[in-house]
């Protein structure tokens, strides 16, 4: 029997300040400025894993310009 792996479709807040190693509360406010986009589940915020990726992107686009300049 082959076991099946699911691939996670999206993330909570929480989920996405353990992987990008920030507290829960800077995680938040990234969301609410936009910086990380989302989605508003219920009452709840879901992130997919392109955005956390292109937030990552972003941030490393930046130190990458700032080091040619």
């Amino acid at each position: 029997m082959t076991a099946t792996v699911v691939e996670r479709k999206w993330h909570t807040t929480a989920e996405v300040a353990q992987m990008l190693g920030y507290g829960l509360s800077k995680t938040k406010m990234l969301v609410l400025t936009g910086e990380i986009r989302s989605i508003k589940d219920g009452r709840n915020r879901r992130i997919l894993p392109r955005w956390v990726d292109e937030y990552v992107e972003r941030l490393a686009r930046e130190v990458e310009e700032q080091w040619s300049a």
